[in-house]
């Protein structure tokens, strides 16, 4: 099968070795995503912000690999404090209220930076 790979050129890919996402077949799997543009934090202290940001740049990555949000069929959110889950759920719901994948919003202690409020990431399945 043939493996498509897609950089966004973040200083960390190189440094951790991953992609943001890898297309093999019709399955893309997407990275845990942040709100992290171009080295600055998007949203400072609003998760509903970065949440909506992240989902963006899913959509940009699915388009660069030949599929849309539409072909979402799951995704898992981290966040650093649950009681916020209301406000992400509404973003990602803005982003998948008639696709409905499947998804889990899991509480951890802590992501990368103290700035960032929650990582998601993603598969799609791209119809045959």
């Amino acid at each position: 099968m043939n493996r498509q790979t897609y950089t966004e050129g973040s200083p960390w890919e190189p440094i951790v070795g991953y992609a943001r996402a890898v297309k093999i077949g019709n399955v893309i799997e997407i990275s845990g995503t942040t709100a992290s543009v171009n080295g600055e934090v998007v949203g400072k202290g609003d998760v509903y912000e970065q949440t909506k940001c992240i989902l963006q740049k899913f959509e940009k990555v699915l388009n660069e690999l030949g599929a849309s949000m539409k072909d979402v069929v799951r995704t898992r959110i981290f966040c650093t404090d649950i009681s916020q889950w209301e406000a992400i759920g509404k973003a990602h719901g803005e982003f998948f209220g008639e696709i409905k994948p499947t998804t889990g919003m899991y509480q951890i202690s802590k992501l990368i930076s103290d700035d960032l409020l929650v990582e998601i990431e993603a598969t799609a399945i791209l119809s045959e």
